[in-house]
């Protein structure tokens, strides 16, 4: 642990919570004298301390570990980049514009990579209409289905969740060319182009 990096993220994070040393400290049951020395990088807080002051800053632990809080690559606005991350625990979707750090059950996701469809995993997609009709022969059994599926543009993302035990058929309004995107609870996420 670099004790002064630490102290400058702390004291940063004081200031953007427009705390002054004894309101930290007072939140935390300890002296005004121990965030100034921690801010010097004199020493730093007791590993008792770091989980409360993780939640009083609202950063994550392993970031004031390590003394930095990097800011993730500002992209521009294409959809069809999002990144998706479930939790393999209780199911959680999340979806980001960039990879990002995201935990669920007390685990860190991984953003799931894409795997382009081949034609046993291809959806059947006619158009009908205004809409795209999504069909698909897969299995759609409780412990093997299809989660979701997603089309992405470059300005809009559509998810449409899908459950065990239904067929899956899925209407999705036509909105130019896209990526369809859909996540099988056994064989990961795969994507074919519209």
């Amino acid at each position: 642990m670099d004790n002064v990096k630490i102290g400058k993220l702390i004291y940063q994070l004081r200031k953007e919570n427009r705390m002054t040393q004894l309101q930290l400290a007072n939140q935390m049951n300890i002296s005004d004298k121990a965030v100034s020395k921690w801010e010097r990088g004199l020493g730093c807080p007791e590993l008792s301390l770091l989980p409360e002051l993780s939640k009083i800053f609202n950063v994550d632990l392993e970031k004031l570990l390590s003394g930095e809080l990097d800011a993730n690559e500002i992209l521009g606005g294409n959809m069809k980049k999002m990144h998706f991350y479930m939790c393999p625990n209780c199911g959680n979707m999340v979806t980001a514009m960039t990879e990002t750090d995201i935990s669920c059950c007390g685990k860190k996701m991984k953003a799931l990579q894409p795997q382009k469809a081949d034609g046993n995993e291809k959806l059947n997609v006619e158009r009908i209409e205004n809409d795209f009709y999504i069909t698909a022969d897969h299995a759609m059994e409780r412990e093997h289905y299809i989660v979701f599926v997603a089309l992405l543009t470059g300005d809009s993302i559509l998810i449409k969740r899908q459950y065990p035990e239904w067929g899956l058929q899925v209407r999705i309004p036509v909105s130019g060319h896209g990526r369809l995107l859909w996540y099988c609870n056994q064989h990961g996420l795969f994507y074919m182009e519209l």
